[in-house]
């Protein structure tokens, strides 16, 4: 499993959207990173804490430079803006979540390409979470990770996930 086919049925678990966007919106937390951390923890991949550190400056640089502009964009689009029409409105937003979606995508793929084969030691999944949310920058919410460790059914060995979600255009992130 890819990490974004991993993300993505992640994220179509009941109450992931909701816990995604917190850890983005309120902690400040890049979400495909997190979940990118998770699935490596899962896949039982033994992720170095150089390529963790690296993993961490290619989000934050991506981040800046794709993923956040165009989640701005989409944000401000949600409102009417007169006097262009809401059909076109709605049109040109539904794009811009496309290509918003499209970056994080494109994060998920650079960063599995970076990680290891499986076949590395078991990790605790709260521990490397809080590890990579401290490189980051700023602490995650310890609620926001312990709900999206459970969501991943993952303690400490991991067990496969509970169902697998269909739609492969559901965001990794709000």
């Amino acid at each position: 499993m890819t990490a974004w086919d991993f993300a993505v049925a992640l994220y179509a678990r009941p109450g992931v959207e909701a816990v995604c966007l917190r850890l983005q919106d309120v902690d400040g937390q890049c979400v495909p990173l997190l979940l990118w951390r998770l699935w490596s923890v899962r896949e039982d991949r033994n992720v170095e804490a150089e390529v963790v550190r690296r993993a961490v400056e290619f989000a934050r640089t991506w981040e800046r430079s794709a993923i956040a502009p165009l989640r701005q964009v989409r944000r401000r689009l949600k409102a009417p803006f007169p006097p262009v029409a809401a059909v076109a409105r709605a049109a040109l937003r539904g794009e811009v979540a496309a290509a918003e979606l499209a970056a994080e995508r494109a994060l998920l793929d650079a960063l599995d390409a970076l990680t290891p084969e499986p076949g590395g030691a078991l990790l605790d999944a709260l521990a490397a979470l809080r590890a990579l949310g401290a490189l980051w920058g700023r602490a995650p919410s310890e609620e926001g990770l312990g709900r999206l460790v459970m969501a991943a059914g993952v303690e400490g060995p991991l067990a496969e996930p509970r169902r697998s979600a269909t739609n492969h255009d559901a965001p990794a992130c709000g």
